[in-house]
């Protein structure tokens, strides 16, 4: 990503290309895996927004295998996120390189704290997140 990106806080990670996978109601966010091609392969990764979300949620396919799900604002300017290749981590999208790990918590950067995660169970093929619980 280049540095005017960066300046501007353009994020990578764009919502996923069948916006109707995706369904969020009283705190539950489901999403229909087979339908959403951004997730199929470890490092992918997709933002969801608005459609009554509370909160901006980036999910990843970590480099680990599993399936991660974050407030997507990071805690120094609250930009997004992005993974990042080949690494288990996210960063922000901002020029402060704010990084954290799959477990929200801060690595590096001047962001206050950790980014909230939620809580993600995998049946069949919904991945389901629990917005109303933070790790």
């Amino acid at each position: 990503m280049g540095f005017l990106s960066r300046l501007l806080g353009i994020c990578r990670t764009r919502p996923p290309a069948a916006p109707e996978a995706w369904r969020y109601a009283q705190g539950s966010l489901e999403i229909e895996l087979p339908r959403v091609q951004e997730l199929e392969q470890p490092g992918g990764a997709v933002r969801l927004e608005g459609r009554g979300l509370p909160v901006r949620v980036l999910i990843v396919h970590g480099e680990d295998g599993e399936y991660h799900a974050f407030r997507n604002h990071c805690t120094h300017a609250g930009r997004r996120l992005d993974p990042l290749p080949g690494q288990p981590n996210l960063m922000c999208c901002s020029v402060n390189k704010s990084t954290y790990d799959y477990h929200g918590d801060k690595l590096a950067g001047p962001a206050k704290g950790p980014v909230d995660t939620y809580p993600v169970d995998r049946r069949g093929h919904l991945l389901i997140v629990d917005l109303s619980e933070t790790g």
